[in-house]
């Protein structure tokens, strides 16, 4: 884009972010948005003091919001040839969204392709992880979720049948749905670790065969304790890192 398109857009997803944010949010939310519309790896951001004079924003706001874009992954800096949208996402581990959220968040296209949306008797593993009793009714997906037209996630969920009911509650994000009946997780443990894609994931991801992968397992909570999902995903490796920040313990 040019500078005059560029102009025109961040007015437009400016005025789509909410007002009481601090400047340098609402210029980081409003790039972040406008970055997802375009290629990641070859767009290249005006700098600084185009921003600044395209904004009137001062180049300190700037500055702290291409810091922040740069923390999640969504833009590089290149020595001597200025920042380009990042090619991988930045997953946060201290906060529990969805991926419909997250990546929205960043102004990424999410789609969701069923592979499976059925009922079912819990497992015996499924049922220590949801601690129901075994063969108790619950809801089963599995998910190939994209950015755009990108094949990111393989996703298997299962979730309790007495918290939604009926496998068709879930449109697109499982957490939309939990949120509209008032039972979106408060808490999750996860597990973390690195696998390499067997030929039926690596077909789904459109990826080779045997390439890194990191597989989530998720478990997540309501405030009362009662467990509402338990999720495994297996995320490309590729295109995703996965970071969290983390507290000296007290001394």
């Amino acid at each position: 884009m040019d500078e005059r398109a560029w102009r025109r857009a961040l007015k437009r997803h400016l005025a789509a972010t909410p007002a009481p944010a601090p400047r340098y949010q609402r210029l980081q939310e409003a790039l972040g948005r406008l970055l997802g519309e375009e290629a990641a790896g070859s767009a290249v951001l005006p700098g600084e003091r185009s921003l600044a004079t395209m904004t009137g924003y001062s180049r300190v706001t700037v500055r702290k919001a291409l810091a922040g874009l740069a923390a999640e992954g969504l833009v590089r800096a290149r020595a001597g040839s200025g920042t380009y949208v990042g090619a991988r996402i930045v997953r946060s581990l201290s906060r529990l969204t969805g991926f419909t959220e997250d990546l929205r968040a960043r102004g990424l296209d999410p789609r969701v392709v069923f592979l499976e949306r059925a009922t079912g008797m819990a497992t015996p593993e499924e049922a220590m992880a949801l601690a129901v009793a075994p063969r108790t009714p619950v809801l089963r997906f599995r998910r190939l979720r994209f950015g755009g037209d990108r094949a990111l996630a393989l996703e298997y969920t299962v979730v309790p049948q007495s918290v939604l009911g009926s496998p068709e509650a879930v449109d697109e994000s499982l957490y939309d749905a939990l949120e509209k009946i008032g039972c979106r997780p408060s808490r999750a443990l996860q597990r973390i670790r690195a696998v390499a894609a067997d030929a039926q994931t690596a077909r789904r991801l459109e990826v080779a065969t045997g390439a890194a992968c990191l597989e989530i397992e998720r478990r997540a909570f309501l405030p009362d304790g009662r467990a509402v999902e338990f999720t495994r995903s297996i995320y490309r490796g590729d295109a995703y890192d996965f970071a969290a920040e983390l507290a000296a313990a007290p001394a």
